[in-house]
């Protein structure tokens, strides 16, 4: 069998597919996960399908990738990993990751870190790479820095949620 290049012995990132619809439906609206996105209001099937729809995967003409991180052994989704505001100008890219929460504490999210940070360097080019945590988000923060990003700054009141407004911290990493 052909090794993939976004592949480990533990998981796959993949493109989205139709497929996803009712996994993406699920996580997008659980609200208790709003906190961590920019999500204030629920998604309905209609406008994720015509998201899965219009998704290409082409990172130059959509400044954005989502990839599902699926388990090896079976295809099961357990998360996504994206590159946002793709900047091929100066070479960066903001990433996000989640990882639902039945398979958190296994070191997936550092797995997909992982293989992402390598088709950033080897593929797409890229210098460097930068995130946006909660200083609330400890394990976030702590996996971010284990796997050598660096907080550059704290952006005070940057985030709000209901009547509360929140720090985050910024980390980066150059490649």
């Amino acid at each position: 069998m052909m090794k993939q290049m976004m592949q480990n012995e533990s998981i796959v990132l993949r493109p989205l597919e139709p497929t996803d619809l009712d996994t993406l439906y699920n996580w997008e609206n659980d609200s208790s996960l709003w906190v961590v996105s920019d999500t204030v209001a629920p998604y309905s099937r209609a406008a994720l399908w015509q998201y899965l729809e219009d998704y290409t995967g082409d990172i130059y003409s959509q400044r954005q990738l989502r990839l599902m991180i699926t388990l090896a052994s079976d295809g099961t989704p357990v998360g996504t990993i994206d590159y946002l505001n793709f900047d091929p100008l100066n070479n960066r890219a903001e990433l996000g990751l989640f990882i639902s929460s039945d398979y958190r504490g296994q070191g997936l999210g550092h797995q997909a870190l992982e293989l992402l940070t390598h088709y950033s360097r080897e593929h797409l080019g890229l210098r460097q790479l930068y995130v946006f945590i909660a200083l609330a988000n400890e394990v976030c923060l702590k996996m971010f820095e284990d796997y050598g990003y660096r907080r550059v700054g704290v952006i005070h009141s940057w985030v709000k949620r209901g009547t509360t407004y929140y720090d985050v911290a910024l980390l980066q990493m150059i490649l």
